[in-house]
């Protein structure tokens, strides 16, 4: 998937969290710091001094709106199983009703070792028990069909929420395509989709050639056309389902009172999508 196969652990899913515990009362994740440790601190000092000092704030917001927007749902009796694609290290399962069930999908070896981790958290009375159900899969393979069988198997015909952040931008334009695809067959009339991407203009910023260059040097030799950048028009084209909400980080830090501290040129501003199937 892109460069993906290319990026470690510590890079993505340690980093992400990383950013969301830098102010929990933004993002609303007081679970996030569990996953902190002294190399990823490094990192993202790294991260944030030659790519974008923004990134936390627009990582906490990005958790913040898909949080409060599946509450809502949630508490509306609109949502009963939460599937999450690239689940990475994100603890919705433990910030959300606990009778919720939660489908978290990535790759195996950050599946396995979230799993290990959680339980020993469990274990020791630092997490509450959730119902949550891992499925590792290997993306580079034909995996839609087993993983279907597998998802169906735990949701039955309980209504969903599928949420993708922090992945779109690593898949190809067909890859995308593929997963909406899959998306439209696991759900039913009613359900929902929380997607974050970015926009053309994305690249076109100061922020994203900073990005560029450091992936270069830290991670793997890549060009801007190995990442993806979706226009709102694709999200209004897909097939059996509605655009109902579009917010983005300029929008959702006027509505939680963030003070935005760069101008629009040094941040990667992220949208985020709420769809809604016929």
């Amino acid at each position: 998937m892109g460069i993906e196969k290319n990026i470690s652990i510590h890079e993505t899913a340690f980093v992400t969290s990383a950013f969301r515990a830098f102010d929990e009362d933004l993002s609303q994740d007081n679970f996030a710091k569990l996953w902190e440790n002294n190399k990823t601190e490094q990192w993202v000092a790294e991260y944030l001094d030659h790519v974008s000092s923004e990134e936390t704030y627009t990582h906490c917001l990005r958790n913040r709106y898909f949080l409060n927007t599946i509450k809502k749902l949630v508490a509306g009796g609109e949502v009963e199983v939460l599937i999450n694609f690239g689940s990475g290290f994100s603890m919705y399962p433990f910030l959300l009703d606990e009778h919720i069930i939660h489908v978290e999908i990535d790759k195996p070896e950050i599946v396995d070792y979230k799993m290990d981790k959680i339980d020993y958290w469990q274990r020791n009375y630092i997490l509450p028990k959730r119902n949550i159900h891992f499925i590792g899969v290997d993306f580079s393979t034909n995996y839609k069909e087993s993983l279907l069988s597998k998802i169906n198997t735990i949701k039955g015909t309980k209504s969903s929420f599928i949420l993708i952040e922090g992945v779109l931008f690593f898949l190809s334009r067909t890859e995308a395509n593929g997963l909406f695809k899959f998306f439209d067959v696991i759900q039913n009339s009613g359900d929902y989709v929380g997607s974050a991407s970015f926009q053309d203009t994305l690249k076109n910023s100061l922020a994203f050639k900073n990005l560029l260059k450091f992936f270069n040097q830290k991670v793997a030799k890549t060009s801007k056309n190995d990442y993806q950048t979706i226009e709102d028009k694709y999200y209004k084209s897909l097939a059996n389902y509605n655009l109902i909400d579009h917010q983005d980080y300029y929008s959702l830090s006027s509505q939680y009172a963030n003070k935005i501290g760069n101008n629009r040129d040094l941040i990667l501003n992220e949208n985020f999508y709420l769809l809604r199937k016929l």
